[in-house]
Order: structure tokens, then C-alpha cells, then sequence
């Protein structure tokens, strides 16, 4: 696969103000022909030192009849978007505009050397890592990483319980704002129990909501509200990060980074 790392290296060649020269920083070529879009590789002679160069070497790497040019303009920095895009063409090069009209383009495109982060979260409310991470993914934060994500978002609404954790989630029996009778099928985590052994003593039967008991795949990014096991490392054999519930975007962004970096570094 060719995908190159910045819509700076791609120039449009369409008319010739300069002869026959181009841009300094141009390493791919969109030219225009009467069939079509072509895309060419060249190179300049490293020693002339001018901001338009003399090509020195060329090479069509493919012709109009291979290149699909996607009808959207679309985020350049959502590179994991447009290699996905891209195998969707069914073309061996698709061309996109971004939306401040640069270029980029994918060749041969192939996920294999993509890394899948695992994200475990739960709803309702709001599954804050993964509504986050998606967020994040669309303004092209994690362009540069290749890294894909699968959601494992757990729906807590659908557990057969008496008592959930608490109000924000809609629920009209919760730990939080209700007294317990004793007997109650709880659907919960640590500190549920501990609240509810603490108030009321240990006649409950819990139903495990914590999205760390849902952790089956590396590596993971993963949200608990026990803020003493924040952090990255390892949980019941697998690597990842452990994000508080209530952690803004930056820090989500952060774990993910670490995460990846720790991961290819193993």
C-alpha cells in the first residue's frame, strides 16, 4: 500500500505555470489526461537547491482506468477511514479531496498492518471511551497511528435486575437514591457492593456490570469508576488501559496513544 503520510507530497498537475518543473515538496503527481486522473511518482536531482525542481525520474503507478476519485470531500487525517473507503472502491487507487480542497490518495490499499484497539464501555448513559474515541476518530486525531477500533458496548438496560447503580441512566430503582430491603438482584460492580454491604449488609445477589469483566481481547482501553486502577497494565492476563468514568477527551486520547506505543513496543 501507498498512502502518503501528508496531502503536502501529492500536487495536482493540471496546467504547467512553471514549465515542466514541480513544487519542491511534491513526491506523487495527480495529472490530468484525456482519459483521466493518472498518479506518477517522480524525483528532483537532490542538489538543485530551488523551490520548483527539474524532475528527474518518473514512474505511472496508476492509470485512469485503475484510480476511483470518491465523490465527498472527506477528513485527509481520518487515514483509517479512507484506506476503509478505499477497499470499498474496488479500484487499486482511490483519490480524495479534503475539506480545504488538498489531495491525497491510496494505492493497493490493505488493513493488515493495522493494529485493532479493543474498547469495553457500557450503556445507558452515555458510553463516554467509545462515543469518545469515535469523536476523536472523525477529526483525524488518531490519523497517524493505523489503528483500528472494535466497540464492545455492553447495553446494562437489557440484565434482568431489581436495583441499578443510579439515576443518570434513567433507572427507577437505583443504589443511589433508593433504600434496600434486602434480597435484591443487583446489577452493579465493586463499589456497589461495597455501598450496599456498608448500608444494608450482604443479603443481595450481584450481577457484574463492570466493563473490566467484559475484557476477552488485547489490546484494550477499557472504563471503571475505581480510580486506583487507572492506568495502563495488565488485567486478568490482557494488556491495555483502565480510564476513570469520568475522563474528558484528552486523557482518553492519551491512554490510547500509551497504549499503542507500549503495544508495538512489547
Amino acid at each position: 500500500m501507498i498512502f502518503p503520510e501528508h496531502c503536502k507530497y501529492i500536487g495536482r498537475a493540471s496546467t504547467k505555470p512553471c514549465g515542466d518543473r514541480v513544487y519542491a515538496l511534491s513526491r506523487y503527481l495527480l495529472r490530468d489526461t484525456p482519459e483521466g486522473l493518472e498518479l506518477i511518482e517522480i524525483a528532483f536531482d537532490p542538489f538543485q537547491k530551488t523551490v520548483m525542481k527539474d524532475i528527474s525520474r518518473s514512474c505511472v503507478l496508476a492509470s485512469p482506468q485503475e484510480i476511483f476519485i470518491y465523490p465527498e470531500k472527506v477528513q485527509l487525517n481520518d487515514r483509517t477511514r479512507l484506506v476503509r473507503l478505499a477497499l470499498e472502491s474496488g479500484y487499486r487507487c482511490t483519490v480524495f479531496t479534503g475539506l480545504e480542497e488538498n489531495m491525497t490518495f491510496v494505492l493497493d490499499p490493505d488493513m493488515s498492518g493495522f493494529l485493532t484497539v479493543h474498547v469495553y464501555d457500557v450503556i445507558p448513559p452515555r458510553p463516554t471511551i467509545s462515543a469518545s474515541i469515535m469523536e476523536l476518530e472523525r477529526i483525524g486525531y488518531f490519523g497517524d497511528q493505523s489503528i483500528l477500533f472494535d466497540h464492545h458496548v455492553r447495553d446494562i438496560s437489557q440484565i434482568t435486575a431489581d436495583v441499578f447503580p443510579c439515576r443518570a441512566a434513567g433507572y427507577k430503582r437505583t443504589l443511589d437514591a433508593d433504600p434496600m430491603m434486602g434480597g435484591e438482584r443487583v446489577a452493579g460492580c465493586l463499589t456497589a457492593v461495597q455501598l450496599y454491604t456498608e448500608c444494608y449488609g450482604n443479603n443481595f445477589e450481584l450481577v457484574n456490570i463492570c466493563p473490566l469483566d467484559q475484557i476477552r481481547e488485547e489490546p484494550f482501553i477499557a472504563r471503571c469508576c475505581r480510580a486506583e486502577r487507572e492506568g495502563t497494565g495488565t488485567w486478568n492476563g490482557k494488556f491495555g488501559a483502565i480510564v476513570h468514568w469520568g475522563a474528558g477527551p484528552a486523557k482518553i486520547a492519551w491512554s490510547v496513544n500509551e497504549v499503542v506505543r507500549q503495544w508495538r513496543n512489547r
